[in-house]
């Protein structure tokens, strides 16, 4: 026993070191830092000062001209007024700019972001949509870089709203970009109408750009950076990539739609008659900027050979739904990560066991978290059977203890003839000793399906339960301003729970399991509820809520069914009764014994090789 409270003092002891030592290392590199600015601030002194609005009025001379050059018959559409019309319905806000005829600002009417302002998906500055159209031989213009006529709203018949703007040279020929809202939609119906193809367009295509500025929404910008993705639409299926420091895709096949998918939000371009072939590439930044990521996509659309054409394109911005992107009938619910690459199959477990569930529970009882612990509860008792069994396998090796104590004095050391002896023993009883991991393996696809669910479903987003304020996130009671490895730089009440009751299963385990001399086998069950402290910090406090009362009700089924339900004497006399019965061994067991002892008669020879020598 001393050595175990050493042995505690000494892991304290180092845990506090260590948070002493990346304390003073922060405080070290904030120092070093502080020395980088004042001599960075020191050598701009020492710079020639140059007038800032003068460089900037050459620049945007320089440019204009270039402009200028480059319009050819759209010349008088390179300089203009900025105007700007507002589209709007019950769910979205579009600001529309003249220039470039294009959504310049996109909120979300429902959704808040970080800082309390609605989640706009598109913002003046990165974000662009624009194609390149011939102004002359070997000269052409971005079509963002013009100003539009007209921008007249219409309101059509079924409640839709549609602006239309044109751009027309000296000889009629032109493009018209037609946008259409409809009634508590996300999405907005495009269409380009080019007249004078074969002049405008090489060789009848158009080379979309589509630049898209992914902003942070959550507060935890660590999950929503690894929960953005890159998803298409491509032959008929589904597929993704997930970002890095850079990212890229090339299509050579057709596609009919692509997404830049944030944890809770996605942006999507979709064409009708697809996209002929193109690529797009994605880089990250620091965090500091809020900025997620940046995604340029070079998408073409070949039209048919004629002289007017119209290209039917939509594009959605709006929350990962799963009922809203499935009414669309285009695959679009895929973006949502249920179980991706070697998980994909627990996607099937959310959308017909855990979504439909949650859903009905839903339907009645207003607080998530009451919903989720329902969701628990109903989880729990479809796969009370298994546990039932597993607790019964359990209650039998409990009752063949004394036997293995027993045989464990006789054989001492000769660890080998034990377990070829304990075995014998279990088989003899009709006991399954691998019949206890039943309950662990089955919770292993539950879990993960319940962390992409937890992870993925934007109901749970703002919702608040208890003292966490944010179910689709990280509760958090203490933050440190400061991070510490493998753990994190707060303190989640739910993931405590979770690790002191994960603590208390394991202490009532050991105590119904026959006593193992490995010590690594003693404290195995222990260190597990330890690493979940570092593991659940930061998920989201719906999935530690929900491992918390799965914990509780674990505790209760043991007690409950270990001294009410299994009759300990019945297990007893009925182990002696099978004992009585003739064995049948299986080819399995044959070849398992077989193996031990020739490896026990090897362990035999060479003692007695070794004593010899002596």
């Amino acid at each position: 026993m001393q050595f175990d409270k050493n042995a505690i003092l000494g892991f304290v002891l180092l845990a506090l070191m260590f948070l002493g030592f990346f304390y003073f290392t922060r405080q070290g590199q904030l120092d070093v830092e502080k020395q980088k600015k004042h001599i960075q601030d020191s050598l701009a002194v020492l710079q020639p000062k140059v007038d800032s609005s003068v460089a900037r009025a050459d620049s945007v001379q320089l440019a204009t001209q270039s402009k200028v050059a480059a319009a050819g018959q759209f010349v008088t559409a390179v300089s203009g007024a900025e105007k700007e019309t507002i589209l709007e319905n019950d769910v979205l806000k579009v600001t529309f700019t003249n220039k470039g005829a294009q959504p310049k600002l996109v909120e979300l009417k429902n959704y808040k972001s970080i800082d309390s302002q609605s989640v706009k998906l598109v913002q003046e500055g990165f974000d662009k949509l624009s194609y390149p159209v011939n102004t002359a031989a070997n000269r052409s213009i971005q079509i963002s870089d013009l100003y539009f006529g007209g921008g007249e709203i219409t309101k059509n018949a079924d409640g839709s709203q549609t602006i239309t703007y044109q751009l027309k040279d000296s000889s009629g020929q032109g493009i018209l970009h037609r946008f259409t809202l409809h009634q508590e939609q996300y999405m907005i119906d495009w269409s380009i109408e080019i007249d004078g193809v074969n002049s405008l367009l090489t060789q009848n295509s158009i080379n979309l750009l589509w630049q898209n500025e992914v902003k942070q929404h959550e507060k935890d910008i660590i999950t929503e950076k690894r929960e953005t993705q890159v998803g298409f639409w491509t032959k008929d299926e589904y597929d993704y990539f997930t970002l890095g420091r850079s990212s890229e895709k090339q299509f050579e096949s057709p596609v009919h739609w692509l997404s830049v998918k944030q944890k809770f939000f996605n942006t999507t371009l979709i064409a009708k008659n697809n996209f002929s072939s193109g690529n797009i590439h994605c880089t990250e930044s620091h965090d500091s900027t809020g900025v997620i990521t940046a995604a340029s996509a070079n998408l073409k659309i070949t039209l048919p050979a004629e002289n007017k054409a119209t290209v039917p394109l939509r594009i959605y911005y709006g929350p990962n739904d799963y009922k809203i992107l499935k009414s669309y009938d285009i695959g679009l619910q895929d973006v949502i990560n249920l179980g991706q690459g070697i998980y994909a199959f627990v996607k099937y477990i959310n959308k017909w066991l855990v979504m439909p569930v949650f859903d009905f529970f839903k339907g009645f009882v207003g607080s998530y978290g009451i919903v989720i612990a329902l969701l628990t509860i109903f989880i729990r008792l479809l796969t009370s059977p298994l546990v039932y069994t597993s607790y019964l396998s359990g209650a039998k090796m409990k009752a063949l203890r004394p036997e293995l104590d027993i045989l464990k004095a006789k054989l001492k050391d000769d660890q080998q003839a034990y377990a070829m002896e304990q075995m014998k023993v279990y088989r003899s009883a009709g006991v399954n000793p691998l019949g206890g991991c039943i309950p662990a393996l089955l919770q292993i696809p539950i879990f993960f399906s319940l962390y992409s669910f937890f992870n993925a479903t934007i109901e749970l987003r703002g919702q608040n339960f208890l003292w966490a304020n944010d179910l689709s996130s990280y509760d958090s009671i203490l933050t440190f301003g400061f991070n510490i490895p493998f753990y994190g730089s707060h303190i989640s009440l739910f993931t405590i729970l979770a690790t002191v009751t994960s603590l208390l299963i394991s202490v009532y385990s050991m105590a119904q399991t026959p006593n193992m001399d490995n010590p690594m086998m003693k404290y195995m069950p222990y260190i597990f509820p330890v690493m979940l402290l570092g593991i659940f910090n930061g998920l989201p406090s719906a999935l530690t809520w929900y491992y918390t009362v799965s914990n509780l009700i674990t505790l209760t089924l043991q007690y409950v069914i270990q001294n009410f339900i299994i009759d300990h004497d019945k297990i007893l006399a009925k182990l002696e009764l099978n004992k009585k019965k003739p064995k049948t061994k299986s080819k399995w067991q044959e070849r398992l014994e077989q193996m031990q002892e020739t490896q026990k008669q090897l362990q035999v020879k060479n003692k007695q090789q070794g004593g010899g020598k002596r």
